[in-house]
């Protein structure tokens, strides 16, 4: 059932991004007087035709639909010829400008789709987990800005206290805290808890780039509080043969109380063969139980040292709020979150290409139809914000200054419009050569790290 849902989600996905994306082209050479002569949704045998009446376009359902193309009318495809009346439509026969904004539309309109979005979600809300903060390990940054665990932060400003900004969620604080990381600031958080309201200052300064991951916050010493249960045990491990069931409630491990997963994975880990004895709640009403556990001794990949695994599945219970926004402030807010997006994802594309960040970050179709099939199973405002995601994502691939994209037709243009003079058709072949080359060898290590996701090795 979890395939299913996660081969129509994708499909869904890609069918409506490929559409946007595809009629963004379509609608400006339209209005630029342009002749489109086919608009195809996928590749390959086509499934379904149809012509307009009006603009004698060909709008056609191909087999493959994993992607999309318009095909306008162009002096320079092979075929019969066109005849004179045409020529004036011709793609090549238009001003620069106006084959620059063609190729744009495409781009600009997965944009567009994702503030449009991400507006949706912003303006009818979300639930999402406040920002409230586990016990941070020793010697990381959150725990050397003072941070104890259980506070809940609402803020968040430079280091002179200026530029104050709210945190309404935990998302929020994770985008806030990424925006302030890449560019190596110091920012004071403002959180309460219990006893009062405190102000922290994180200093993000000398902070690795290669961390800069999907699990930057971690690496930070930022986890979410909350309460910890046992989602499910497996068959054999040392979590069931110490009586460990799901549904139980962690509470205390070796005498330290548990208020987040990290945290806990962290302390088992450095455990292996070591006796822990836990404290948890189980059933209705809650009975304090002890158990004591052995977790197995792995060896860690990474460090190939002995590494404590008990076999139980965790679930976080945390806090959450509704975070809602009014018409004008989703648009606005929606169209930041749009740009800060863009923006992450061209710096983490540069970093990947001078070696300071990871290739591992690159996904590819299987990793986006897992996530698809999650989102959409957690229902619609996370499958439009996964939308969004992977539109603006789209957006910014298409204007890399590849070849045989539309960052590099742009490219082209942008030499035409400064020189006067096309790029040859000759060094136009070679450079869609080496475009192509690119595009394999990107697609390639995306699959990799798919299959390497997949299969864990």
């Amino acid at each position: 059932m979890n395939l299913l849902i996660e081969v129509v989600a994708f499909v869904v996905a890609i069918g409506v991004l490929v559409v946007v994306h595809e009629y963004g082209h379509y609608s400006v050479a339209r209005l630029c007087g342009v002749k489109v002569l086919r608009f195809s949704i996928g590749f390959g045998r086509p499934l379904a035709s149809w012509v307009g009446r009006k603009s004698g376009t060909e709008w056609t359902i191909s087999a493959l639909p994993l992607g999309g193309y318009v095909k306008m009318l162009d002096e320079r495809d092979s075929g019969p010829g066109i005849a004179p009346a045409d020529l004036p439509y011709a793609f090549n026969r238009q001003h620069v400008a106006k084959r620059m904004a063609i190729v744009l539309a495409g781009p600009a309109a997965n944009f567009l789709l994702a503030i449009a979005l991400f507006a949706v979600v912003f303006a009818t809300g979300v639930t999402e987990p406040v920002a409230t903060l586990a016990t941070p390990p020793a010697g990381s940054v959150a725990a050397r800005a003072g941070f104890d665990g259980g506070e809940t932060v609402v803020s968040i400003g430079d280091e002179h206290g200026a530029d104050i900004e709210p945190v309404r969620s935990w998302s929020d604080l994770r985008w806030k805290l990424l925006d302030a990381a890449f560019d190596h600031r110091r920012v004071v958080l403002r959180a309460h808890d219990g006893r009062g309201t405190y102000d922290f200052q994180v200093d993000l300064r000398n902070l690795d780039e290669r961390d800069l991951d999907d699990d930057f916050l971690t690496k930070l010493g930022f986890d979410q509080g909350g309460t910890l249960s046992v989602a499910g045990v497996e068959p054999g491990s040392a979590a069931e043969r110490a009586g460990l069931q799901a549904g139980d409630t962690l509470r205390t491990a070796g005498g330290a109380a548990i208020d987040g997963a990290q945290a806990f994975i962290a302390y088992v880990q450095a455990h292996a063969g070591r006796a822990i004895t836990l404290g948890i709640d189980r059933g209705s009403p809650a009975q304090r139980l002890s158990l004591t556990v052995v977790p197995d001794a792995k060896q860690d990949p990474h460090t190939g040292a002995a590494s404590g695994r008990i076999g139980a599945a965790l679930a976080t219970h945390v806090q959450t709020v509704d975070v809602r926004y009014g018409l004008f402030d989703s648009v606005a807010r929606s169209a930041q979150r749009t740009w800060d997006i863009a923006v992450y994802s061209l710096r983490m594309f540069g970093r990947m290409l001078t070696g300071q960040a990871s290739l591992k970050n690159l996904s590819g179709p299987v990793t986006i139809a897992d996530y698809a099939g999650k989102s959409a199973q957690l229902g619609w405002a996370p499958f439009l914000s996964f939308l969004s995601l992977v539109s603006i994502s789209l957006g910014v691939l298409n204007l890399l200054p590849i070849p045989v994209l539309d960052g590099g037709h742009l490219l082209y243009y942008l030499v035409e419009a400064a020189t006067g003079k096309a790029v040859s058709e000759r060094w136009q072949l070679v450079l869609q050569r080496v475009g192509l080359v690119c595009i394999v060898v990107l697609s390639a290590i995306a699959l990799f790290n798919d299959l390497a996701r997949l299969i864990h090795f």
